[in-house]
């Protein structure tokens, strides 16, 4: 058994597609653009801003007019934080069970501090979880370990004592890079490139109740 559990946020912990999508689809209007389907946007919401941004729009922030989009699309989403958005069927129980076997658990998320605290104090685990690390915490975010590294160190733990789970490849990186066994969310995101199966992790979870015991991913 492991000494702690990190999670990811958007996509593991959370379904925050309805939200995220919908401040998407709000800024489209306001740009005289049609909404798009939910479904369509559910694989780009694990890259944030960015990735909802070049769904809707096909700008990267490389572009001249993507701050300004970047910086409405934020204001209207920190404004319906958590309207649509709830924790995965089976995630409520998965971290009552690591509760009772005494295992920590907390979350690691590239979701600045601006956006995840609230959002995590609304969902009910700010005060469940023994550590939260946002994207702007450490000195890089994810795909770099920084973040990892550090929630290690708040819990006192080892990270080669720790499993990370998550549901993008950056997740899988990231862990890896710390020396964590790293687990895939298949119920999340999973981005719109290259399936799982191909990230590197050492295990697919179909179900949160998986997390600790999933199937060997193939590499």
């Amino acid at each position: 058994m492991p000494d702690a559990v990190l999670f990811d946020l958007d996509g593991t912990l959370a379904d925050t597609a309805p939200d995220l999508g919908g401040a998407l689809n709000q800024l489209l209007r306001e740009r005289g653009r049609p909404a798009l389907p939910l479904e369509q946007l559910r694989p780009h919401v694990s890259s944030g801003a960015r990735g909802l941004i070049g769904a809707g729009f096909g700008l990267t922030p490389a572009d001249p007019g993507y701050p300004a989009l970047q910086q409405r699309f934020l204001n209207i989403y920190q404004d319906a934080l958590c309207i649509g958005t709830r924790l995965f069927d089976g995630i409520d129980r998965h971290l009552d069970a690591l509760d009772a076997e005494g295992i920590s658990w907390g979350i690691v998320t590239n979701k600045s501090q601006r956006f995840a605290i609230p959002l995590i104090e609304q969902l009910g685990l700010r005060q469940r979880s023994a550590c939260v690390v946002c994207g702007d915490s450490a000195r890089r975010a994810k795909p770099h370990g920084y973040p990892l590294q550090l929630a290690g160190a708040v819990l006192g733990v080892a990270t080669e004592a720790c499993i990370y789970v998550g549901d993008d490849e950056r997740d899988v990186i990231s862990g890896r890079a710390v020396g964590m066994l790293t687990v895939v969310a298949a119920w999340g995101y999973l981005g719109n490139g290259a399936g799982p199966q191909h990230w590197g992790a050492d295990r697919i979870a179909a179900v949160p109740e998986e997390i600790l015991g999933g199937q060997p991913a193939t590499r």
